[in-house]
């Protein structure tokens, strides 16, 4: 029972890496890797020191308040010093903000992209000729008559210049 169940989940797993969804989810993954390290710098070479600027030349990341100090032996430090370093924080924050904003705004124009896509879709719908009505079922026996008698009078002239 426990083989069926490995085989099962062996199979599903198998099917799972086969599709197309996991390449596109790696891409992504990796996309988003590297969009990180921009958003990174961003923030850390651009926007932070910026804000240390206007804030009379404060690094955020030296921001923190101090829990313990440092056990010093001389110049060797014996045990670190424990702090809030809420500076680190406030930089991951800006991060998480700048990426969330990105793709924010990258799904809303892809979702903005779809809706224009149906929209013009059901416009070349609406458009499209429509067929033409199907024709009275009269007019069409009518008409299977009148290619009947044609060629029953084509068959009669046949048959009289072949006798003559």
């Amino acid at each position: 029972m426990a083989d069926k169940k490995k085989k099962s989940v062996f199979a599903e797993f198998k099917e799972f890496i086969s599709k197309g969804n996991v390449i596109d989810m790696a891409v992504g993954v990796i996309i988003g890797g590297a969009f990180t390290k921009i958003v990174n710098s961003l923030v850390s070479d651009l926007i932070m020191p910026a804000l240390g600027l206007l804030t009379g030349d404060i690094d955020f990341a030296d921001l923190k308040i101090v829990l313990a100090e440092a056990v010093m032996e001389g110049e060797t430090v014996v045990k670190e010093e424990l702090a809030i370093r809420y500076g680190v924080f406030l930089d991951a924050l800006l991060n998480f903000l700048l990426i969330a904003i990105a793709v924010f705004f990258m799904v809303k124009i892809i979702n903005t992209a779809r809706e224009k896509a149906e929209k013009l879709k059901k416009k070349k719908e609406e458009e499209a000729p429509a067929a033409p009505p199907a024709p009275d079922p009269q007019i069409v026996l009518l008409t299977e008559i009148r290619d009947l008698l044609k060629k029953d009078e084509a068959v009669e002239t046949e048959a009289e210049a072949v006798t003559e």
